[in-house]
């Protein structure tokens, strides 16, 4: 029988026939995104953080395929030279291993485990880990007297050099660890059949755990494509519903019956869908639209944000902006004017950043963004690294309008919205002239991704002048495609 890892078994519950991929197809599978490994190493550099709370601590590890076939013979050896707590320790029970962050040996043959999680909040998705990882310690010989989970403290604000003690949270588990057990158990044996089998197990998205639906689909589309208008283009559907749907024989959505339990957003798409055709409320847009006061500013930021916080007065992963970009209605029909800011070397963004917008933005008129609550923190995070700006950032958060909610509230309702009110799902069908896919830059997680690689890490000194004018081309256009909306908008109602 095949060997199951720890995180071949978290693959497992978030879907049975992923798993089964990972052994025996995995060209299926999609590759890592160069987002997806920003969000790896930034696990890596919390953990080597983490690992200062054990100072006497040896490492273990592995530094490729060969080194990690040797980790438990060398983890045996650790234990018996009386080496007390170990980092990246090798254990194994008949079919099923684990490399463990951190154990420490408490009496003869008696660990207390701990697993080093870069979230600011313990997940069940945790506590299933070190289930697993409990399984195969006990299995292996070991008691496992306690369990714990150390993650960020989001609260901590960096002054000087990193505070570890403040820096970590260390959270008790040990009980909550203990109830999942045998289900753990069950699970195991279950896992070891499908990574055994010659055949895939059921790819339906029905059998989706841990909230993985958005990436399962990913995977599903390789294994069977997705029709317009299937089923599982709904809106955030949940496989409770791809259940309900699949056992009653529904394929697309304008056969999705009345009964089935739906969210706001997706009630809407499927009125489109099944409508055929734009719903919209005029009324309610002219009563927005007319609230808004000239001239109008549109707004947009861009941000830095790390599990370290790169500058004193910052938090674990607060966004901070280091780029806006600003395009101004002077009055209805006005030409549109342009401003933005951009961030170029390794200094604290927040001084320069503020005082720009202040000689920019003007001190009346609405400011006008997409999903707004972001913005407005942002504004409200200026304002406290920057206390002389507070007044200022108060007040602009008065005069702020999200120009999402006719979407969001349903007033403008596309079925190619996908029941999303995303500006990125929006433009592309309202203005398809404007385009982000031509772009060096699409999305704002690469856009703050490749800022902080540039700019603050220098690690990509050779493209550092491409990447600062794709920087400046994708915010403009974030503000100019908020414009351009807005005027179809105006022309709606008009």
């Amino acid at each position: 029988m095949t060997q199951l890892s720890k995180s071949e078994y978290m693959l497992f519950l978030r879907h049975p026939a992923w798993l089964w991929l990972k052994k025996h197809d995995k060209s299926k599978l999609p590759p890592i995104d160069d987002n997806t490994q920003a969000l790896f190493d930034s696990g890596f550099k919390f953990e080597a953080y983490a690992e200062q709370l054990f100072p006497d601590a040896t490492k273990i590890g592995f530094s490729d395929y060969q080194s990690y076939l040797t980790l438990p013979r060398r983890t045996d050896q650790a234990l018996k030279d009386g080496h007390k707590t170990l980092f990246q320790a090798r254990f194994e029970s008949d079919h099923i291993t684990c490399i463990t962050d951190v154990v420490t040996l408490v009496s003869h043959g008696v660990l207390d485990l701990y697993e080093i999680k870069s979230s600011t909040e313990t997940k069940t998705a945790h506590k299933l880990d070190l289930a697993f990882q409990s399984s195969v310690l006990e299995g292996a010989g070991f008691q496992v007297r306690k369990i714990y989970v150390v993650h960020v403290n989001n609260q901590y604000t960096r002054a000087g050099d990193i505070d570890i003690s403040k820096f970590t949270q260390v959270v008790d588990v040990t009980e909550s660890v203990k109830e999942l057990q045998d289900q753990t158990t069950q699970d195991i044996a279950r896992a070891l059949e499908v990574a055994s089998s010659k055949t895939c197990p059921d790819i339906s998205p029905a059998h989706v755990g841990l909230g993985a639906m958005k990436d399962w689909l990913e995977v599903y589309k390789n294994l069977r494509p997705i029709e317009p208008g299937s089923i599982y283009e709904l809106a955030s559907i949940t496989p409770v519903q791809a259940a309900k749907l699949e056992a009653d024989g529904v394929k697309t959505l304008i056969d999705i019956p009345e009964d089935l339990s739906l969210t706001e957003s997706q009630s809407r798409q499927l009125s489109a869908t099944i409508a055929g055709q734009v719903l919209i409320d005029p009324k309610k847009i002219k009563e927005f639209l007319s609230a808004l006061t000239y001239p109008l500013y549109f707004l947009d930021y861009e941000t830095m944000a790390g599990v370290v916080p790169y500058f004193d007065g910052m938090r674990p992963y607060q966004q901070v902006p280091f780029q806006y970009s600003l395009h101004i209605l002077d009055a209805p029909g006005a030409k549109l004017r342009h401003t933005q800011y951009l961030h170029r070397d390794t200094s604290n963004p927040t001084r320069p950043i503020s005082e720009a917008l202040k000689r920019g933005i003007g001190t009346t008129g609405t400011v006008l963004a997409w999903w707004d609550t972001f913005e407005k923190s942002c504004n409200t995070a200026l304002g406290v690294l920057e206390p002389d700006f507070i007044d200022f950032f108060e007040l602009l958060n008065h005069r702020m309008k999200d120009l999402m909610v006719p979407f969001s509230n349903g007033w403008y309702v596309d079925k190619n919205f996908h029941g999303s009110a995303s500006i990125k799902k929006v433009l592309p069908v309202l203005i398809p002239e404007l385009s982000y896919d031509k772009l060096g830059i699409h999305e704002g997680g690469t856009a703050q991704r490749l800022w902080m690689e540039a700019v603050l890490d220098n690690s990509r000194p050779k493209e550092k002048t491409q990447i600062l004018a794709d920087l400046d081309e994708y915010c403009a256009l974030d503000t100019l495609a908020m414009v351009r909306i807005f005027e179809k908008l105006s022309q709606v109602v008009a």
